[in-house]
């Protein structure tokens, strides 16, 4: 398939292919190994094209639109001198790849661990994200969800300021040593899931808007104009856009994409650009004979988002569910700012894993109006839950994780719901351990004055919240240094003992038919007063109940659903759980070993239990 940008053939021969509708004429300027320029012949859809005999991978280029300046390639595949610099080609069939009997690993399967490849590692780049995949293995990783890797302005960057969707950010190394991380990963049986930006770009080194009509007034973003879906020339924004989906999924060998804030991608079309995305992504799963998903972050709470195509949906594979994320983190944080107003009951937890989503059609005060879809029923693979990730940390004016705000106890729960959930489970980097380094948000620009644009508008952004303290300045390295990983961590105290914590919810939910069951089929969430829950999961002969007192008093069960005994399989109160901080907390002493079929149960506060058999 021949893509936007370079495409290397061997033998020194390269094809150039750019967009440029409106342009007159296109030059290539080919600036090593000697400076010279090629006139690209016009083609009748819009592109220009050159088939050059005697270009080598590594030769940098630039394209020069009716005689102005040069400007890289809109789909460059890398970018050694960064955003302004030259574009590079590459040569993908140089690479050898280990995996070839890996044909993906089922989604029902994956435990999701997001990663930004800046702060994963103290090296910052996919070398040293390599170093840790056997740690992630041993913790029971199944899927990796890397946080956007096109090319973006400085070296620092969470990656939603990316300007060229299908080039590989240098700082974090080449395009084959992108490839060897995820050869990596496929060789320990993990998955990768590559998050990409469709709904805007970066504003620096952003040079689409010289090529053709890339973006539109008519409708507005959180970050400026809009993409061009659905007007005129949208055809070739579409095709260059949805081909980089299949871009990274085939020349990466990636498992799935991540598409971000897709309600921030405006279509009016009957055809919608999502639609175009999955039918692409589809048809290489067919061709390749390995299924490639692709899961939504969406604010929609709408169950068209992941409805099949051939019924008139998106057809994305799953979605993140943030209702979960927000009911817990309401309910043992206490916060009620901003959308937290929605949440912040039991009940919410409660219908959260029962039915989805919370806001099901019914009326939000948050948004003053109804909102969502019922999503009761949707086997549970296609909803991804977490109870942190880049967003919910990093978009709080101090970058503060939830280890910085809940007890030890509470992290646990937190931790339980997610794992014992019906759903996809998804770990930000460093959870695991109660990591208490903060994730700010942080930049690398060189114009200075869109530094200073960003950093009034974060102010600006927080100064509706109750939050105290300073923002941090985006710009500052030590901002950014501050974020990383303190992997020294998860040998001592408290942080070993969340560790063990998160590897043993793991094995249980890989081991338990009745916990690794996505279909929520058997399952049965009972509200406990005054803040309590008891999840019933069973899969044929195996049955579990999952206890949860999200309170600071004791809270009771009567016993009435269960037709056999069940055993006690993992109590937080047991001494292995306990810490120097919590160890004078109110311990379970009463929690029986055996859950009979009648009687009262009486949870003590802040206390995760699990009765199951094992037939």
């Amino acid at each position: 398939m021949m893509h936007a940008g370079s495409q290397y053939l061997g033998d020194g021969r390269c094809q150039f292919l750019v967009w440029a509708p409106m342009a007159g004429e296109v030059q290539l300027n080919l600036v090593t190994p000697q400076d010279r320029t090629v006139a690209m012949e016009k083609r009748g859809d819009g592109y220009f094209e050159a088939d050059m005999k005697d270009v080598q991978p590594g030769t940098a280029y630039f394209f020069r639109v009716d005689g102005k300046d040069n400007r890289p390639d809109p789909a460059s595949k890398f970018q050694p001198e960064g955003v302004h610099g030259p574009s590079q080609v590459v040569d993908h069939n140089a690479y050898r790849w280990k995996d070839t009997g890996w044909k993906g690993t089922s989604l029902t399967s994956w435990i999701i661990y997001e990663m930004h490849i800046g702060t994963f590692s103290p090296e910052g780049n996919f070398a040293g994200a390599i170093r840790k995949l056997d740690y992630l293995a041993q913790l029971g990783i199944t899927a990796i969800e890397i946080m956007p890797v096109s090319q973006f302005p400085g070296s620092r960057n969470w990656g939603y300021d990316g300007v060229y969707p299908y080039s590989v950010q240098n700082s974090y190394g080449t395009p084959d040593d992108m490839k060897q991380f995820v050869d990596e990963c496929h060789a320990r049986g993990i998955a990768v899931v590559l998050d990409i930006v469709y709904n805007h770009m970066g504003p620096e080194g952003n040079y689409l808007r010289e090529f053709g009509p890339y973006f539109i007034e008519k409708y507005r973003t959180p970050w400026g104009d809009a993409l061009n879906y659905d007007e005129e020339y949208a055809d070739g924004v579409r095709e260059f856009f949805s081909d980089s989906a299949v871009y990274w999924l085939e020349q990466y060998h990636l498992d799935g994409l991540r598409l971000d804030a897709i309600h921030s991608v405006f279509d009016m079309g009957a055809r919608h650009f999502w639609q175009l995305v999955n039918e692409k992504v589809q048809a290489l799963s067919r061709r390749s004979g390995w299924k490639r998903y692709t899961i939504a972050e969406s604010d929609l709470n709408d169950t068209k988002v992941i409805r099949p195509l051939e019924k008139h949906g998106f057809g994305f594979d799953s979605q993140w569910m943030d209702d979960l994320h927000h009911a817990l983190h309401a309910l043992l944080t206490g916060e009620r700012d901003g959308y937290y107003d929605d949440y912040g009951k039991v009940e919410h937890v409660a219908k959260a894993l029962q039915n989805g989503f919370v806001y099901d059609g019914v009326f939000s005060p948050y948004r003053k109006r109804k909102y969502g879809n019922a999503s009761a029923g949707i086997s549970g693979e296609h909803f991804v839950v977490c109870i942190q990730n880049h967003d919910q940390v990093g978009n709080r004016m101090l970058g503060d994780r939830i280890t910085q705000t809940l007890s030890f106890e509470q992290l646990q729960l937190a931790a339980a719901v997610m794992l014992l959930s019906p759903y996809i489970p998804m770990l930000f980097m460093g959870e695991e351990y109660a990591e208490d380094n903060p994730y700010q948000y942080f930049i690398s620009h060189t114009d200075k004055d869109l530094v200073e644009a960003v950093r009034q508008g974060r102010k600006q952004e927080f100064a509706k919240f109750k939050w105290s303290g300073e923002v941090p300045d985006p710009q500052a390295e030590e901002t950014f240094e501050r974020c990383k990983l303190d992997w020294e961590k998860t040998a001592r105290g408290r942080h070993k003992v969340m560790l063990d914590w998160y590897k043993t919810l793991i094995a249980l939910r890989r081991e338990w038919p009745a916990l690794s069951d996505l279909s929520r089929a058997g399952m049965h969430v009972e509200v406990l007063q005054p803040q309590g829950l008891a999840m019933h999961r069973q899969t044929g002969l195996n049955q579990v109940v999952c206890f949860f007192n999200f309170g600071p008093e004791p809270c009771s069960y009567p016993v009435t659903r269960q037709t056999a005994s069940l055993r006690k399989v993992l109590s937080s109160g047991d001494s292995q759980w306990q810490t120097t901080e919590n160890t004078g907390r109110q311990k379970p002493a009463g929690l029986p070993d055996e859950l009979g079929t009648s009687g009262t149960l009486t949870l003590p506060p802040y206390c995760v239990v699990l009765y199951g058999n094992k037939m």
